[in-house]
């Protein structure tokens, strides 16, 4: 069976602009959380996000070009190109039809979608921009990112809400594995820190006030936990097949080496055990692994008083009595709930960890929760080999999906 090794990464987020300070931010515990500035939020309730500080499409992007891309394709084309830029490729032109892009998303072009909206019916405008279309579409990112780099191979979008680029990544690694590619881009980008967007968030009524200090807004599996918080920004991994990557003499991050996905089927909102059980059971199967071998685990960790006791459960209805060894963290509440991007941007800091030997820690973390009751890693990064390691992503609908990363030491 064809072996997959990622090869290249890329992040853009309110945590970093770029993987090293992305993940430099991440071990200090340093929080991207503040006070919202795309527009003024004092009409909100909730006023906060993990916007990402200072950013200028001018600084990425020409502006005829900044007419085809909404906010969320920007990020997506500035991470791939971290991403392209990392490994070393060069794509011949004989190979581009055996490479291809996945790209995930929760909400589209929700910017334009805000834009657009409030032209037609604030100030009755007659004509929308005749981009509006090509921006909104969620498999935007999928195909600006397929056109920078002339990827002709395997190619869709996924929108499967908060698992959209943990699932987009795992579609992708299986395309390899089962021979319909060599290399791939995969990941997922989100801009939904938008004026109507944030009004819809608020209705839901999960989201961190984030009263006092909005940096320590986030305690995912602290008791004192308010909600989450909205983040935006995009996280691509580079994905290519083992001998590929040996030939041209590639860096080799770490190997993706099992993938779980599974519906709850039962709840548009709530989330269950059995659901994300599976994914995970499913993830290890694959792999090969036993649940007592991982050492690691990136939680789906969102900071809602019913996602972090599930989870708890969850970890405990697959690990057993190691459940309590292993160690486990939520980088949410540093970089926020990135939407359909989260799952691609904690692979990352997961792949990192596996790197470095360096687990971040859950940030903001002040008491325990009875209900939350493991190994959380509070506040403070944690030295640790890591062989092998999860990364959750449980979205709203139900729909689950869990990859399986392992150390590479060859």
């Amino acid at each position: 069976m064809r072996r997959v090794v990622i090869t290249g990464m890329g992040v853009f987020s309110a945590a970093g602009k770029n993987k090293e300070s992305f993940f430099q931010n991440l071990t200090r515990g340093e929080s991207g959380i503040r006070r919202i500035t795309q527009f003024d939020p004092a009409p909100l309730s909730v006023q906060i996000a993990a916007e990402i500080s200072d950013y200028n499409p001018n600084d990425y992007f020409p502006a005829k070009r900044q007419d085809l891309l909404d906010r969320f394709a920007q990020f997506a084309l500035i991470a791939a190109g971290e991403a392209m830029e990392s490994s070393g490729i060069t794509v011949k032109e004989e190979d581009r039809p055996r490479f291809g892009v996945v790209m995930g998303s929760g909400m589209g072009g929700a910017g334009s979608f805000d834009a657009g909206y409030h032209n037609l019916y604030a100030r009755q405008a007659t004509r929308l921009h005749p981009f509006t279309i090509p921006k909104i579409m969620h498999n935007a990112a999928t195909s600006q990112v397929c056109m920078e780099y002339g990827a002709q191979g395997p190619a869709l979008a996924t929108a499967t809400a908060c698992s959209s680029s943990g699932h987009a990544i795992g579609e992708a690694f299986h395309l390899i594995k089962f021979g319909l590619a060599d290399v791939m881009l995969a990941g997922g980008a989100d801009a939904p820190i938008t004026y109507g967007m944030m009004r819809c968030w608020e209705s839901v009524r999960i989201l961190a006030l984030g009263n006092g200090n909005p940096r320590t807004a986030c305690r995912p599996f602290s008791a004192d936990r308010e909600g989450l918080v909205i983040g935006e920004g995009a996280g691509v991994l580079l994905l290519e097949e083992l001998s590929h990557a040996t030939r041209r003499g590639a860096r080799i991050y770490g190997e993706v080496a099992g993938y779980g996905m599974s519906s709850d089927a039962t709840h548009i909102t709530q989330p269950t055990v059995d659901g994300p059980a599976r994914a995970i059971r499913m993830a290890l199967e694959e792999a090969g692994h036993r649940p007592e071998e991982i050492d690691y685990i990136n939680a789906h960790g969102t900071g809602t008083r019913l996602n972090d006791p599930t989870e708890t459960q969850v970890v405990k209805a697959v690990f057993k009595d190691h459940a309590r060894k292993v160690a486990i963290s939520s980088t949410k509440s540093m970089h926020g709930h990135v939407m359909g991007a989260t799952g691609a941007v904690e692979l990352v800091a997961t792949v990192m960890a596996l790197e470095c030997g360096v687990i971040p820690p859950t940030a903001n973390y002040t008491q325990p929760d009875p209900e939350c009751d493991l190994d959380y890693v509070p506040n403070q990064a944690r030295e640790k080999p890591i062989q092998v390691a999860l990364s959750n992503s449980f979205a709203f609908g139900g729909l689950n999906a869990v990859l399986l990363v392992r150390r590479w030491d060859g």
